[in-house]
């Protein structure tokens, strides 16, 4: 069965599913080149079916996920309307009414307004799904094929089906910003099933009151909550303690549920509240708030896992939700006594729910036997050494480049990074999601703190304070990581603390609290990636792995094509680009 899973709104996606395999995922961010580019993937499913040599009428079903979706926007559009949500009196001038901006362009049929209905039960607007949907039949999908899948159902079944584990209970959580009028939901995960036992309203949303301060500190929402996460660590402790307290003091959890939290009085919707923020805030410093922000996320939603372990008994956790994008958080969850196991699904903002609602799809009609569990996360499209000669040779550098072919680009990149270069590397397919997992990624040796400037000043432009993370072996990890649980950590979706073989990836890891954010590659996963590190751990004796941030530039989706890798080259201080066997070196 071809089940083509889409994900529509904020860095849409599209995921293809072949008898419970995915065969493809692509981000629309990364064929049209704009960040976190939100709207119907119309590019992305275009290029599967494409690539995969298939029609629309081939593929089986089309899973939506999400039965509600806000206007899709621009990144300055979502600036707009954040700074209209803070406006003081917002919410009295909406009489405190939730304003949602549909836009109602095409009229449902039918037959798609039962199905609808039937998904998501009796009451249900329908006319909100008219627009989106209404782009969905513009585009060709035919009516009969589309399957809506709920938000966090779409969220749960990535992290349930994605684990692939059924023979054990599994307690299945999801948290992010909101999503089908929900910030969260407790599931649990037995015989191939999701039942879910609870939910927690999007009002109380702890993923908006982490978006709105980071408005609040002049970044952007949606977008930047990872550099509060980052600067957190460099906060004096009491005072972060100081701004947790105040958080804290603004929800509480019942006594009689047991799953879910509410906000006290006084506190209004999260996602209006930053007027109320920037008085509760009022002379608290920048990297002060950002410390207490993050060590309140840790300590309420810490309280919020135990208090569902606690219920339903069941220790062994999946995660999925842009909450758990936060590695910190994952860290200190991973941490925790009451955590037998934990899997949390790779980059699981919305753009993984494309992929979450392929699997609920495939559960629904063909059953949980047929999917397969996730391994490696390489998803895009790869290219051939054919197709990267001839894409040189009609790209027009500004400066002279000298590119040769290599017998071994592994062992000649491991070479370079030994002397002390940074390296570009394009090879394989493209992985999915936020976090460049090698393949289109930017490689220096860790042990080296200069390469940071190297990295932030001429290539990414990224802000001083944001660590790196490190690609190691499995074999290196063993050394390298404090892992007592043995948690596999192949996705960067995770920090641990450090051993004293920090010194081999000290500029990989945070340069304050020396946590690391590793990417452990399996050889049957990314063998030639792997070997790349051999090589350079034999040709350097340093086992701590390769220094590993995304082939991009600050602000820019990572590369996709031959293309894209050759602009980033062009435009930064780059000087050597790997790209499948040749080697491209600025002269």
């Amino acid at each position: 069965m071809k089940i083509l899973g889409i994900h529509d709104g904020h860095n849409s996606s599209a995921c293809l599913l072949v008898d419970g395999q995915i065969h493809m995922a692509v981000q629309e961010e990364r064929l049209r080149r704009v960040k976190n580019y939100a709207g119907f993937p119309e590019k992305a499913v275009e290029f599967i079916l494409q690539e995969s040599g298939l029609t629309i009428n081939d593929i089986d079903l089309y899973a939506i996920a999400g039965h509600e979706m806000p206007d899709q926007n621009t990144k300055e559009s979502r600036l707009a309307l954040y700074r209209e949500f803070g406006m003081p009196g917002y919410l009295e001038k909406r009489g405190k009414k939730l304003k949602r901006r549909q836009i109602y362009d095409t009229a449902l049929p039918p037959s798609l307004r039962r199905k609808i209905k039937g998904a998501i039960g009796k009451g249900a607007q329908e006319e909100k799904f008219s627009g989106r949907l209404g782009r969905a039949l513009a585009f060709g999908i035919p009516e009969e094929k589309i399957q809506p899948v709920e938000h966090h159902l779409a969220h749960a079944a990535a992290a349930y089906y994605g684990q692939g584990i059924y023979d054990r209970d599994i307690l299945v959580l999801t948290c992010d910003g909101e999503g089908d009028g929900l910030c969260a939901t407790i599931n649990i995960g037995e015989k191939g099933s999701l039942k879910r036992i609870a939910g927690v309203p999007r009002n109380e949303s702890i993923g908006n009151l982490y978006s709105v301060t980071t408005f609040m500190m002049g970044m952007v929402p949606l977008e930047h909550e990872y550099k509060l996460m980052g600067m957190a660590p460099y906060s004096d402790e009491k005072r972060a303690i100081t701004v947790s307290k105040k958080l804290h003091s603004l929800f509480t959890f019942g006594a009689a549920d047991p799953y879910g939290w509410r906000r006290a009085d006084g506190c209004p919707d999260l996602l209006y509240s930053y007027s109320f923020l920037r008085n509760l805030f009022e002379l608290d410093r920048f990297d002060h708030i950002c410390g207490g922000l993050q060590r309140f996320t840790e300590e309420f939603l810490l309280q919020w896992v135990k208090n569902c372990i606690s219920a339903t008994s069941i220790r062994r956790l999946a995660l999925s939700g842009g909450v758990f994008m936060n590695v910190k958080l994952n860290k200190a969850i991973m941490e925790l006594s009451e955590v037998e196991s934990l899997f949390v699904f790779p980059s699981c903002g919305d753009e993984t729910n494309a992929i979450g609602a392929a699997y609920a799809a495939a559960a629904k009609n063909e059953g949980y036997r047929q999917i397969k569990p996730m391994k490696e996360f390489y998803f895009g499209k790869g290219y051939s050494n054919e197709e990267v000669k001839a894409a040189v040779d009609n790209f027009r550098f500004e400066c002279p480049v000298f590119c040769e072919r290599v017998d071994d680009i592994e062992l000649r990149v491991a070479e370079l990074l030994a002397a002390g270069e940074v390296v570009a590397r394009f090879k394989g397919r493209e992985e999915f999601g936020a976090r460049a997992l090698g393949n289109r990624s930017i490689l220096a040796d860790p042990s080296n703190n200069e390469v940071i400037k190297v990295i932030n000043s001429m290539i990414k432009c990224r802000d001083f304070w944001m660590p790196f993370a490190t690609s190691m072996t499995d074999h290196q990890a063993d050394s390298c990581l404090i892992n007592p649980k043995k948690v596999e950590a192949p996705y960067m979706i995770l920090t641990f603390d450090s051993t004293d073989r920090i010194r081999d990836f000290k500029a990989g890891a945070h340069p304050y609290d020396l946590t690391v954010r590793p990417q452990v590659v399996y050889p049957d996963w990314n063998p030639d990636y792997y070997r790349l590190i051999e090589e350079f751990e034999r040709v350097s004796g340093k086992k701590g792995g390769v220094l590993n941030t995304s082939f991009n530039l600050h602000g820019h989706p990572l590369v996709s094509s031959p293309e894209d890798a050759f602009d980033v080259f062009n435009r930064s201080g780059l000087k050597y680009l790997a790209i499948e066997s040749y080697l491209l070196r600025k002269t």
